[in-house]
C-alpha cells in the first residue's frame, strides 16, 4: 500500500510517498479502514517545518482523522465489513492516516451515514469537533460575533452553528474576495475581506457600536491585539490559536479594566469529558438533514501530498483540504 512519511523537516517536498506492506489487525477489537479521505491540518504544516510546540521524532507520518470503508474487523469488533466509519484518530493519540489502510480500535470508529461522503466525514473530525465546541463553551445566543478565519475549515462550520445556536449578528473577516462571499453564502450577515484597506473600521462598522460580544480567534500573533480593538465592555474573546498568543501583560490588564475576558480554547482537553462519538454522529446527522454544509477547498491522491501541504500553506483554499488515497 501507499503512505506518506517525512525523513527530514523542511518544506513540503519532504514528504514521501512509499510502498509498504499493509497492515494487518493483531487484535480481536480491531478493524482495517481501507482509507477514502485523510485530513490535512495546519498543524502538521508548522510539525513538518519543525515549529510546532513538540518536535517529532523522524521519520514521521501525518494524518489524525480518517474515513473508509471496513475491509476486516476481528471477532470482537462488532462491526460489518463495507461498513462506512470515520476514526478520529487524534482523539485516541493516534496519527499516520495519510496512508491507503489504517488498523484501529473499533471502538474509536463513527458510523458514517450513507448521506454523508466521506470527504465531508473528515472535515466534521478535527475542524467540525473545534467549531462545536467552541459555539459550546461561548453560549452565542442572542449576541453579536466576529468569526476570524472565516472561510477556512473551522471557519466556515463555525458561522453555520453559530446561526443555529441563535447568534445574533454574525460578521465574518476573511482573507479573499471569494471567501467573503462563502461566509455570506454559509449565513453570515455581513463579511469584511482584511486584506482590504481599512477593515478594522470596516468591521466596527459592520457590528455593534459598542463593539463584538464575542470574538472567536483562531489566528494569534499580532492579529489579536487589533481584535481586541473591537471587542466591547465585557466582551469574550475565545483565543484558539496555541502557541501564537503575543498580547503583553499591560494589554491584558487593559482588558480587565473593562471586564473583559480572554478564554483559552483547545480541543484535546475538551475530549476527554465529551462523547466524541455522539458529537460527531450529531454532526453527520446534520449534513444528512442539510443543516450543515462542510466545504471542501481541495482534493488530491497521497502522491501529491506535497502540492495539498503547498495550498493549505498559501492561505488561498477555502474549507477543508483532503488527501484521497
Amino acid at each position: 500500500m501507499k503512505l506518506v512519511q517525512m525523513n527530514a523537516f523542511g518544506g513540503p517536498e519532504v514528504l514521501e510517498t512509499l510502498e509498504v506492506t499493509p497492515p494487518g489487525i493483531q487484535a480481536d477489537d480491531e478493524i482495517l479502514v481501507r482509507v477514502r479521505a485523510s485530513g490535512i491540518n495546519f498543524f502538521e504544516l508548522l510539525m513538518r517545518r519543525d515549529q510546532y510546540a513538540v518536535t517529532p521524532p523522524l521519520p514521521a507520518r501525518f494524518g489524525v482523522e480518517i474515513a473508509g470503508t471496513a475491509e476486516a474487523a476481528g471477532p470482537q469488533a462488532g462491526i460489518a465489513m463495507g461498513s462506512r466509519v470515520a476514526v478520529p484518530l487524534f482523539a485516541i493519540g493516534r496519527d499516520g492516516g495519510y496512508a491507503e489502510y489504517v488498523v484501529a480500535k473499533a471502538a474509536a470508529a463513527v458510523p458514517v451515514p450513507e448521506g454523508v461522503p466521506f470527504d465531508a466525514a473528515v472535515a466534521l473530525q478535527v475542524q467540525g469537533l473545534t467549531a462545536l465546541h467552541a459555539v459550546r463553551r461561548t453560549a452565542p445566543a442572542g449576541r453579536s460575533v466576529l468569526v476570524t478565519a472565516a472561510g477556512g475549515g473551522v471557519g466556515t462550520l463555525l458561522i453555520q452553528l453559530l446561526k443555529q445556536a441563535g447568534a445574533g449578528r454574525v460578521v465574518a473577516l476573511a482573507g479573499s474576495e471569494a471567501k467573503r462571499q462563502m461566509a455570506l453564502s454559509l449565513g453570515a450577515d455581513q463579511a469584511v475581506n482584511h486584506r482590504d484597506e481599512g477593515w478594522l473600521a470596516h468591521c466596527r462598522a459592520a457590528g455593534p457600536a459598542a463593539g463584538f460580544d464575542l470574538i472567536y480567534d483562531f489566528v494569534g500573533g499580532d492579529w489579536t491585539r487589533q481584535f481586541t480593538r473591537l471587542l466591547a465592555p465585557a466582551g469574550v474573546l475565545l483565543f484558539g490559536a496555541l502557541g501564537r498568543f503575543t498580547l503583553a501583560t499591560s494589554e491584558v490588564s487593559d482588558l480587565l479594566d473593562e471586564a473583559q475576558t480572554i478564554q483559552g480554547f483547545a480541543l484535546l482537553p475538551l475530549l476527554k469529558t465529551s462523547d466524541v462519538g455522539r458529537d460527531l454522529a450529531a454532526l453527520f446527522q446534520r449534513v444528512v438533514s442539510k443543516d450543515l454544509k462542510p466545504v471542501i477547498g481541495g482534493r488530491f491522491p497521497l502522491a501529491h501530498a506535497a502540492r495539498a501541504h503547498q495550498l493549505l500553506e498559501s492561505r488561498s483554499s477555502m474549507g477543508k483540504v483532503v488527501l484521497e488515497p
